[in-house]
């Protein structure tokens, strides 16, 4: 006990001595309540997440807590600053169950041109050290990076496990990316990338070259990346089915998954997606495969308000208009610094309703 009231002492002595120093932090609450649940366990869940930051002198202590209705779930705490030409980053992740997860420090700085950074890493029965360095030479950029441990057996070792050395140069018309591998074995290969190489009359296609050679074999492996550039409201998901068989890059199909249109009316944004491929569906769509939404624009409206309502529709359904999901998210800023927040989420399909409220305290 003497020795925290000692070290509090000293940390209030510091503080004042170098003078500028500040407390934030924000609070974040949401509870869910699930009036068709079938448990009173599953009718109401709580959860918040609480961050605080102390910076003074340069330096920045931070403490994070999250709880939810199972108990207190996660603890990490963190500090960052300089030290002469040092800078310092360290991160503590706890279990509030009684178990260490990870403690993770970083230190870099920079001399003679060239910067250098550590990366130590240590973590249940596992040690991960990473000494890197990169420095640019005109046109030249080279990179090095040295691995010792990590290999997640279970050991707390520290062997050495491997380098990497990158460079990054001009070659005639082309940027070349050059990576050479080693670990305990020796030589393992050596990269050679380059990227977007255009086609003459194809503005929307462009291929990715990377060669590489190891002891005994050779390899080129040429990639298509395609652009279609959206219209001024439309984006148009277009996919090409491409095949390299007999060592020959092909494109055999090209067709549209769906299209997705986005609209302001003055404070409002529209968007409407429609997807009926079998990959690469937009974020958002979730299950579903057409969706339409409005939404408060937060550049114009709507001084303390804000809002967000979504309808889904059901891709399995064998009906074009069903709609399978309902989504509401309101937010109100009640003044500085609270925010109070509520949602409902009705699942038509599975005959679910969730309600969603919470606040926010940012300071």
């Amino acid at each position: 006990m003497r020795a925290f009231v000692l070290g509090a002492m000293l940390v209030a002595a510091v503080a004042g001595y170098v003078g500028a120093q500040s407390i934030s932090g924000v609070w974040d609450v949401e509870c869910t309540i699930d009036p068709l649940a079938g448990t009173v366990e599953d009718f109401f869940d709580f959860r918040t997440d609480a961050r605080v930051t102390y910076e003074v002198g340069g330096w920045a202590f931070t403490a994070s807590t999250q709880i939810d209705d199972t108990g207190w779930t996660d603890q990490t705490f963190s500090v960052g600053g300089l030290l002469g030409a040092f800078s310092i980053g360290m991160d503590l992740d706890l279990d509030p169950a009684g178990a260490f997860e990870t403690w993770e420090t970083t230190v870099g700085t920079t001399f003679g041109g060239v910067v250098f950074d550590l990366d130590f890493t240590l973590a249940e029965l596992d040690v991960e050290l990473i000494v890197g360095a990169s420095t640019s030479m005109g046109l030249i950029d080279v990179d090095v990076t040295t691995t010792f441990g990590g290999d997640d057996n279970d050991i707390c070792d520290f062997d050495w496990s491997g380098i990497d050395i990158g460079m990054d140069f001009p070659f005639c018309c082309a940027e070349i990316s050059a990576t050479a591998g080693f670990d305990c074995d020796g030589f393992q290969e050596v990269v050679f990338d380059v990227d977007d190489i255009a086609i003459p009359n194809l503005p929307w296609l462009s291929i990715d070259a990377e060669l590489t050679f190891q002891l005994e074999t050779k390899d080129l492996v040429l990639s298509p990346d395609f652009d279609f550039d959206p219209g001024l409201c439309f984006d148009v998901y277009v996919v090409v089915e491409t095949q390299t068989a007999s060592r020959l890059l092909g494109i055999s199909d090209i067709h549209v998954d769906g299209i997705k249109l986005v609209c302001d009316f003055d404070r409002i944004t529209f968007t409407g997606i429609s997807f009926w491929g079998t990959s690469g569906k937009p974020g958002g769509l979730g299950s579903y495969w057409e969706m339409y939404k409005l939404e408060s624009n937060d550049e114009t409206c709507c001084g303390p308000l804000s809002f967000e309502t979504a309808i889904f529709f059901d891709e399995t359904s064998n009906n074009l208009a069903d709609i399978a999901f309902f989504s509401f998210e309101l937010g109100l800023e009640l003044g500085d610094p609270l925010t109070f927040t509520a949602g409902l989420e009705a699942d038509v399909v599975g005959a679910a309703i969730e309600w969603v409220f919470g606040f926010r305290i940012e300071f």
